[in-house]
């Protein structure tokens, strides 16, 4: 049977679809080194005993080898899971890090402040005000953060991305999420200290030392 199949992956997608011929065995072009079979759920020993009687058969010359599709594929991008569970741990590890910084220092604000926390309870600040004004400095901070370390998440990603022939481009509300979430993170961090500030008894605040 000859014809033309339109063209498919058979090899990373690092590189574009190459020419390919599929050809029977003991052809004049080519000697066939594998043959492709798509084998039904069931006795997969049993259908290998086959596989290798039938080998046998066909190609007595050579020892009976198989693998499996879908793990050829994965080898192709085994090194980029490798990474990419490397980078998760360091991220959760840096992230960890600086909420710890930020719960450290949003306690350290909160503690240098409490008799103007208690002074502006007392003109008739709301808990929500107080609330802002312990978080803002700190929003400013993230913020700035963001602003930095997007172009240069941005440029690392797209570099990545071009070692491949085929990729997607990365969208500009992926860098507005992991903003919104690091801003959400911030918030969770710095919340507990202020809010505990914020509802502390004035008359306990303004107390001399």
């Amino acid at each position: 049977m000859i014809g033309i199949v339109k063209d498919f992956h058979f090899q990373s997608l690092r590189e574009k679809i190459a020419p390919l011929v599929l050809a029977y065995q003991n052809n004049p072009v080519h000697v066939i080194d594998y043959f492709t079979a798509n084998l039904a759920e069931g006795n997969l020993t049993a259908t290998l005993k086959s596989m290798e009687a039938a080998m046998a058969r066909i190609d007595p010359d050579h020892t009976f080898e198989y693998h499996f599709l879908d793990e050829q594929l994965a080898r192709f991008y085994l090194e980029d899971q490798r990474r990419e569970a490397l980078l998760i741990w360091v991220a959760f590890a840096a992230i960890f890090i600086a909420c710890l910084g930020l719960f450290g220092l949003a306690t350290f604000t909160a503690e240098q402040r409490i008799k103007e926390i208690g002074v502006r309870k007392v003109l008739g600040a709301t808990i929500y005000s107080i609330i802002i004004l312990l978080s803002k400095d700190f929003l400013k901070l993230v913020l700035l953060a963001i602003l930095l370390a997007s172009p240069i998440a941005w440029y690392a990603t797209r570099r990545w991305l071009e070692e491949f022939a085929y990729h997607i481009d990365v969208a500009w509300w992926v860098f507005a999420l992991a903003g919104l979430l690091a801003v959400g993170i911030a918030l969770l961090t710095v919340s507990y200290q202020s809010i505990k500030a914020a509802l502390m008894n004035p008359v306990k605040s303004l107390r001399s030392e």
